[in-house]
């Protein structure tokens, strides 16, 4: 009987657009023994590099997993190997974009395009703006605005007009350059 060895086309296209390095990884687990969000998660931190290793891609495109990752980097503070799952998250994020596979929490993935437009728009995310298209998007108009989002606002938490970056020319060619693919 032959011996069933797993595709790497996944590792190697994502350790090549991410930088990460997967091949390192030994399942020591210890990125999911400090992820706050694994009672959450339908695959732990470990499991996402784990099945990028075996090429199940579908899995994970499919996964909530991805969409729940805030980013903390408590991942990459413990692993030995220096790999962020979070950079990996937000690749699997953007593939399944790409892909048009349906999220697991749509929600999570109209606020990730609200962040994403906010920050394209000025070069810095402008909360309030963010917000106000996640809202609409979303349909959930009402929601957090009593007390929440008075509140935040009577103490000058959120910006009502955005603030930009001091260099736009060069936000721009940057933002063109890495839609044309180049560093």
């Amino acid at each position: 009987m032959e011996k069933v060895v797993p595709s790497r086309q996944l590792e190697l296209l994502v350790m090549e657009e991410t930088g990460q390095p997967l091949n390192r990884c030994y399942q020591c687990h210890k990125c999911s023994g400090g992820c706050p969000l694994t009672e959450a998660m339908d695959f732990m931190p470990h499991q996402i590099v784990r099945y990028i290793q075996l090429g199940l891609e579908k899995e994970l495109l499919k996964s909530s997993s991805i969409w729940l990752c805030t980013a903390c980097r408590t991942c990459i503070s413990r692993c030995p190997n220096g790999i962020d799952i979070a950079v990996l998250s937000d690749f699997l994020k953007q593939r399944a974009i790409a892909k048009a596979i349906k999220p697991a929490l749509p929600e999570v993935e109209i606020f990730h395009q609200a962040f994403l437009a906010s920050l394209k728009s000025k070069g810095r995310v402008h909360e309030l703006g963010m917000m106000m298209i996640y809202k609409f998007k979303s349909r959930k108009f009402f929601q957090d605005i009593f007390p929440l989002g008075l509140k935040m606002l009577s103490r000058n938490k959120l910006r009502l007009l955005p603030e930009g970056v001091k260099d736009y020319k060069r936000f721009r060619a940057l933002l063109q350059a890495e839609k044309e693919g180049q560093p």
